[in-house]
Order: structure tokens, then sequence, then C-alpha cells
């Protein structure tokens, strides 16, 4: 045994006191006194009192004796040493998504507890950390997001304890790799340490692992490999829907744009562990956004809605085309941009902004400048515009239609604005003469003259110019019209956002475009965060399972995207069964000297002896009354 403040064994004096006070106190002594025949007479009624017996001060002195030795004894802390008695703990804590999943326990009147998995593995660690001999050491490994060790080799019970308490579960799927090998480095140095893996999921196999698993039967549904078509007004959602424990009729439901197009609900009869294939039918002439839920209620929400957002309509811009003639180009627009197009004579315009694209048919800016927050299209220019990076040299009349020449560079911003343009038999019967100060794409020219070309303005705004009128030309009558004008916009607007469903874990990539100021992006839990905007594109992983919203500002103006990040497919099924787990090497007992801290004893024996001495004095008191 051994103190930790040995100093306070310094008040075992009190005792010598206790035995002093005790010899030189007042012994009880009997007195004569005069008395009456009413005293005398009284002494009939009055119920003789026995004189209280020395016993009773000797067992009092004692007690208090043995007080002051547990009090010393408690100040000074002892620590008894207990050999081969302590252990090495390495925790490896499965925080995978799976581990929402409600821990399926039964309360006393018969409920369902509302814990998750992840609480009764916190559960379960606690409790190896509670009945854990004093002087063991515990390291406990996260995997969750990310792995990584919370403590390492901690002797503190409470500290461990209170650092488990606070973690969470992640929603990403489960990759024990690095905890295997994080621990694989402790099970080197110490053969006898003891790896526990606390998880949801079977092993067929574990060497020199311990597994933990706090997983109960519990019915649990899933939705996967949600896709659609969109042919007409139809819109046909197909996909898989699961049931993982039993047989069961789950009920569907397709919702439109949140509700705002009549909803459609759908029976299927789904066997169990068999993922059965559905498909619902709504009918839309357009559609931003698809919810399907399962409005059953099982274990795990998280895998019960999927959502997908349309890629045209999240990539799509509001647009504002000045014509007086603006049929050729509103229709081929309409058919080719998901979005709001506005359309406003010459004399309407009165230099109006908040639009992602201008279109200027025949016409010059208000002011001779340019929309300074937006792409610009300028068709059958006009006239000079500052900051537009041309000059207009004047309209050229030929004597009858010309035919225009393909650009045959092979510079790549050249071969993508020219993918599947077959650029022959294109006739123009008067063009618009430019040259050039800054740098442009050409697409399409006449004997050197750039008729159709493409850049950047001053303003660093994207810019395309078709020099000539559209109604003394072919080219709306032909095929290429509309290919010319899909990778015009694909130039001016390169989709932000490549795909809008991702399971959780991925990442996800945002393309940067020019004038880009900043890319902000809300989590589902409401986390903040903004991209780096230097490169050409950035990324970010998806860590929880919902809606993601991106905000782009761009040129003063934000647009908003939304991401959808389903749970892993992986991480639905309330049984897994794993291959195995291992570490290589041979166990040995591996023990340490443990402590054990009595203090405890030591307190409620002290109380014990308090008792007992107030016993023996009341005891005593009511002998002297």
């Amino acid at each position: 045994m051994s103190f930790l403040y040995p100093l306070g064994l310094l008040g075992l004096i009190g005792i010598p006191i206790l035995i002093l006070v005790y010899i030189i106190k007042s012994k009880y002594t009997e007195q004569t006194v005069a008395s009456t025949y009413l005293w005398t007479l009284s002494e009939r009624f009055i119920k003789r009192k026995r004189r209280p017996s020395p016993l009773a001060g000797i067992i009092s002195l004692i007690l208090q004796m043995i007080a002051v030795t547990l009090i010393s004894m408690a100040i000074a802390h002892p620590v008894i040493t207990i050999p081969d008695s302590a252990k090495e703990y390495c925790f490896i804590l499965d925080g995978s998504g799976s581990m929402h999943m409600n821990a399926g326990i039964t309360s006393e009147e018969g409920q369902t507890a509302p814990i998750t998995r992840f609480d009764a593995a916190k559960s379960a660690i606690r409790q190896r950390i509670d009945e854990a001999m004093d002087g063991s050491l515990f390291t406990l490994v996260y995997v969750g997001d990310t792995t990584g060790i919370l403590y390492e080799r901690t002797a503190d019970k409470e500290q461990a304890i209170l650092l488990l308490d606070e973690l969470t579960p992640a929603y990403n799927t489960l990759n024990l790799i690095d905890a295997i090998g994080i621990a694989q480095g402790y099970f080197n140095e110490n053969s006898g340490l003891k790896t526990i893996l606390v998880t949801d999921s079977d092993y067929e196999t574990a060497e020199n692992v311990e597994i933990v698993n706090v997983a109960e039967a519990v019915e649990n549904y899933s939705l996967s490999d949600i896709t659609y078509t969109h042919l007409g007004h139809t819109i046909t959602v197909t996909g898989k829907v699961t049931s993982y424990e039993s047989d069961r009729d789950l009920t569907l439901h397709l919702a439109l744009d949140g509700e705002e197009n009549p909803a459609v609900t759908k029976t299927v009869a789904v066997k169990a562990g068999e993922p059965t294939v559905f498909s619902l039918e709504a009918d839309a002439e357009a559609f931003s956004s698809l919810c399907i839920t399962i409005e059953e209620k099982d274990a795990l929400p998280y895998d019960n809605e999927y959502r997908i957002h349309n890629v045209k309509s999240e990539n799509s811009y509001n647009t504002l085309l000045v014509s007086d003639r603006p049929f050729f180009l509103k229709s081929v627009l309409q058919s080719q941009l998901n979005a709001d197009i506005e359309v406003m004579t010459p004399e309407e315009y009165d230099g109006r902004t908040g639009y992602g694209l201008y279109v200027f048919d025949t016409v010059v800016p208000v002011d001779m400048t340019l929309p300074s927050d937006g792409t610009v299209w300028m068709v059958n220019v006009a006239g000079n515009v500052e900051g537009s990076g041309y000059t207009v040299q004047g309209e050229v009349a030929l004597n009858k239609a010309e035919l225009l020449s393909p650009s045959t560079s092979s510079s790549s911003a050249t071969q993508n604005l020219m993918e599947g343009l077959n650029g022959g038999n294109i006739y123009v019967k008067r063009y618009v003469k430019c040259g050039f100060y800054r740098n442009f794409t050409t697409l399409l020219s006449y004997k050197g003259s750039p008729v159709v070309f493409a850049g950047v303005t001053e303003l660093g705004n994207r810019e395309a110019v078709i020099a000539f009128d559209l109604h003394d030309s072919n080219l709306p009558l032909m095929a290429d019209y509309t290919v010319l004008i899909r990778n015009l916009l694909h130039f001016s607007f390169p989709d932000m956002i490549e795909s809008t469903t991702y399971a959780c874990g991925e990442s996800a990539t945002v393309n940067i475009i020019t004038n880009c100021e900043s890319v902000r992006v809300e989590s589902p839990s409401g986390e903040i965060d903004y991209l780096d905007t230097d490169g050409a594109t950035a990324d970010f992983r998806l860590t929880e399972v919902g809606l993601y919203k991106l905000s782009m500002t761009v040129a003063g103006s934000v647009r908003e995207f939304n991401i959808w990040s389903a749970m892993h497919e992986s991480e639905c099924d309330p049984a897994v069964i794993c291959e195995s787990v291992k570490l290589a090497g041979v166990a040995t007992d591996g023990g340490f000297n443990g402590t054990f801290d009595p203090i405890w004893i030591i307190f409620i024996t002290l109380l014990v002896i308090f008792l007992a001495d107030w016993m023996v004095y009341c005891y005593e008191k009511y002998q002297l009354r």
C-alpha cells in the first residue's frame, strides 16, 4: 500500500490526545443532599436510574479513536497495488451511418427505447472502462468521417468517459483499414493489448480482436438506384425499394417541386431482403426537383427519402432578349435553356440588370456599355460598345449569298465550340465586319473576316457575337443552328454542378466560372463553408445525409443550387456480416500492476463509526436523565 498524501497521517496525533482527555476528564460522583418528607414521598413515583456504565465511555473512546484513524487515512488517500491486474485497452468505435439506426432496446413498459445503436455502443465502452482495474490504459479510435484517435493510453477514467460521451455518429460507410492499422501498432508494442471493436456488424472470423455487436433485429426499409426519364409531359421514376427484415407492403410517395404538381402514391409488395423494382409516373411539362419517400416508419429515417434535382434546371439562367424580331432567337433559346426568357423591344430597354444572359439583336446597349452582371450575346452588331473587345468597321453587303468557312483551328476552345457543328452550307447576304483588340475564338468567317466568334469582355464576362442578321441567312433553317446555340450556351454557362445526387461520403465538384466571387456551401445541419474559387473547379466532401445548398455569387448576382446526399446503400442493412478482422501476432497476458483505491470504503466506514458513536452518546445521556 502507498499513500498519495502521506502527511495526512499526522492526523493520528489526535489518538493520544483523545486518550489524555479521557483520563483527565471529571468522573461521576454521588453527593448527599438534604431531603424532606415530600422528597422522600416523591421517590416512590420516580423510576430509579442506573448509574452509567464505564463501558459506554470506553466504547465511545474506541469509536472516536477509530474515527480519527479513518479521517487521517482518508486525507493520506491510500492506494493498494494489485500485481498483474491492469490491462491496456484499445476501443475501435464504429461511427458509420447505420449507427443512427434504432438500437431496438425494449423498456420495462414494453416500448422501444428511443436510443440509437451509437448510444448503445458508447454505453458498452463506458461499462468496460468502469469495470476495468484502476491503472489500466485506454485508447479510443473513432471511425467516422475520418479515422482518428480520440485519446491515447490514458489512465483517467473520468476524462475517457467524458470525451466518449461527446461523440456523435457520422453518415458515411465504415472503413476499418486505418483503425486496424492503428490498433496493430499498439499490439506490436504490447501483445497483451485488448482490442475491442464496438460495431453493429458481425464478423465471420476475428483474431486478437473482440467484437461487441450492438445490433438488434429491427425493421428497416430503403430506396436505391433512383433514376428518371422525362419524355413529353410524362416523368417516369424508377428505382428499388428494400425491406430488410420482413415481407411488407410499402407505400411510395412521389412529389414534384415540393407538391406544386399533383403527387403520386403507390403501394409495392416487397419480399424480405430482396430489392424490388418499382416505377412511378407523373404528368408535368417541366420540374425542378422530385422527391420520393417511403411513408412507413422504420428504424432508420435517413434512407426513406430520395431527391433528384433537375441538372438542366439547376444550371439555367434567366434571359433578357432585346429584339424587334425575336422569333428565331426566342424559339431556339426556349428549346435549349431552361429559364424564363423576357422579351422587349430596343425602345423598351432601359439598361436594366439582374439577368444571367443578355441577347442584343441589332441593338446597341444603353450608354454604349455592356451589362456587368451576366453573359452578353451580340447578334448583327449595330455599333461599337465600350469594353466589348472588338470594333465595328461597318456592314458589308454581298452581291449574292456567300458561303461561310468553319474554323480549322485545333485548339481545345475551338473544338469545344465547334463540337457537333457541320459548318458547311451556311450562307449570308450581308455581315458586319469586326476587328479584334482582345483574344477571341473564331467559329465561322468569310474570307478571313470573323463572322461568329466568342471570348471575354473587358469586364470579365463571357461574350458571343453573331455578326449578321439571322433573317439574311439560311442558318435558322439548318440543324447547325440548334447545335451552334447549344455550344454557345455551354460556353457562356459551363455547368456549375455536374450532378445533383451523390452518396454520402463522396465528393461533389463545382465548376468555377468567370467572375465567380464566392461559393457558399450550407450542409443539412446548417454548417457553413466557403470553397476556394482560385482554380477551375472546387470539390467538397458530403459528410451528412440530406440537402446541401450552394450559393454561387457571380459578378454580384447570386445563384442557388441544390445537391442531395443519400445514405450509402451499404449502411441501410440492419444485419451486416463481414468477412474477417484481425491483428497479426500472438496475444499474451501482458498485464501490469493495477491499483485499488479504497477511499469510498473508508468514507462509508467513517459514516458508520460516527453513527455508532452518536448512539453511544445518546444512550449515555439517557442514563443520566
